[in-house]
């Protein structure tokens, strides 16, 4: 993609500052931003309470009424109708996604021809191509395209074919303030060693353990008390920090992926698929099944939807060779009429028209807003993104993984779902140097009890439950 393709000027002596992180969790404007939003999207009828939502937004930071009328519009959003005029069908039930999911392609028929080194391989590759997509996004997570496409190319590092590096000219680090992602965990490739603490990977090990806890039966409370026992409040954000106060709080699933949780359809669910798609490998329907027990604990409707279809394309990946089949085997487990859906198959449709990457980069862009912390954050842009990069890169984690990032929006997110989905379809052994060396086998969790980890370690871990699928015997 030239500097022309990409239809955006690089950016100039003044760039937009990086998006404020998305954590708001004390009921506010913040908060209530967000709910305004959600309950448009999904179709809530808002003419009885239209008017409160915009007074109490009106409102000072400091009124002390704020709170107790923000909470209180929390909790009556959820329970608003449908309005008559939506044009989607989104449920959350497992049963009711099945109902209204197309019928084909159901599933990949591959379950019993995968031997376990072939499954090893796979296994392996995914965890790889996860934490190397999720290197590669981490230092520009937050940045807008026009600062990413300006530093990649104003450092010598356009277009990014490798990890980004942070010790360029000083003059560029000055200008593009490089410095300010060095603390307290730094991704740039001249200060790495290993995959450092991230939570798109901490939930890898996640899923894994409860998998190692609770065996193939687990029930999304089960999911909910190996957070509490397992994953550090403070490195989760978003819906899962709202999910996981709502569990402190004693409110069990579903309500806690409901209750005053603004962020209920954000791309948090769909960053913990991996697991599910690894322990169920050639079978994509029992994956979505996995990953809405896991998605349900914290979010709804295409929260959870974002979840289920990256979990089936992972499991379907090494066993699917063409890109866009593989997509719309992960389509098959949600809705028809979902606006996830929906956005996956402009995706899916420019690609069969023709039109450039670059252009491609652009029409997400006009459909998201990425100045705005709602569109940054959601599961429907970054799932574009996915579905993007994996089509337009054909095959090539490089590829894909710089094209991903370089449109922007939540970068070590949507790229380490795509390493992870072109990682297992590859395999280990078949995937480049240049992108797992620097990996050094090596991976940082926040998990109490992991540390510091190999990554061919935790690999043989996940193969190891996969062999023990009651869906294999």
């Amino acid at each position: 993609m030239s500097d022309d393709e990409t239809g955006l000027a690089f950016a100039g002596e003044t760039l937009p500052d990086r998006l404020p992180d998305p954590l708001f969790v004390t009921p506010g404007h913040g908060m209530l931003e967000f709910e305004y939003r959600q309950l448009r999207d999904a179709g809530r009828d808002l003419s009885g309470v239209a008017d409160e939502f915009e007074a109490t937004l009106a409102l000072d930071p400091d009124d002390p009424e704020l709170e107790a009328r923000v909470r209180d519009l929390l909790d009556r959003g959820p329970e608003l109708p449908i309005r008559d005029d939506y044009p989607y069908d989104e449920p959350t039930d497992l049963a009711a996604i099945r109902a209204a999911s197309p019928d084909a392609p159901r599933a990949v028929d591959a379950i019993a021809d995968v031997d376990r080194a072939a499954a090893a391989d796979a296994i392996h590759g995914g965890w790889l191509g996860a934490c190397a997509g999720c290197l590669l996004g981490k230092p520009v997570q937050g940045w807008p395209r026009s600062r990413i496409l300006g530093f990649a190319r104003d450092s010598g590092q356009y277009p990014i074919d490798s990890y980004l590096r942070s010790d360029v000219d000083p003059a560029v680090a000055e200008r593009y303030n490089v410095h300010e992602n060095l603390e307290p965990i730094d991704a740039f490739a001249d200060e790495i060693d290993g995959m450092p603490i991230d939570d798109d990977v901490d939930y890898i090990a996640v899923g894994l353990e409860t998998l190692e806890t609770y065996g193939f039966g687990f029930d999304t409370a089960d999911v909910g008390n190996h957070w509490l026992e397992s994953l550090p409040m403070f490195n989760t954000y978003t819906a899962e920090r709202v999910a996981y106060r709502n569990l402190a709080e004693r409110v069990l699933p579903p309500a806690s992926a409901t209750r005053r949780n603004p962020y209920r359809e954000m791309i948090g669910a769909a960053i913990r698929a991996d697991p599910w798609g690894y322990a169920a490998l050639g079978d994509p329907t029992y994956a979505a099944e996995l990953a809405h027990r896991d998605a349900t604990l914290s979010h709804t409707k295409n929260g959870v939807y974002g979840e289920m279809w990256a979990a089936a394309a992972i499991a379907a990946a090494p066993f699917v060779d063409d890109r866009d089949e593989l997509l719309a085997v992960g389509l098959a487990e949600v809705p028809a009429d979902c606006r996830l859906a929906e956005e996956v198959t402009l995706v899916r449709e420019w690609y069969d028209q023709g039109v450039p990457a670059g252009e491609v980069a652009d029409r997400i862009h006009e459909r998201w807003d990425e100045t705005s912390m709602y569109d940054w954050v959601h599961t429907l842009s970054n799932a574009m993104v996915i579905a993007f990069g994996v089509l337009y890169g054909e095959g090539d984690l490089g590829e894909s993984l710089r094209l991903a990032v370089e449109t922007g929006f939540d970068t070590d997110s949507h790229a380490a779902t795509i390493g992870s989905i072109v990682g297992t379809a590859h395999g280990a052994a078949a995937l480049p140097d240049d992108w797992t060396a620097p990996l050094n086998d090596t991976v940082e969790t926040s998990l109490p009890g992991r540390g510091r980890e190999s990554i061919s370690g935790l690999a043989e871990a996940t193969t190891a439950v996969w062999a023990d699928s009651p869906r294999r015997s």
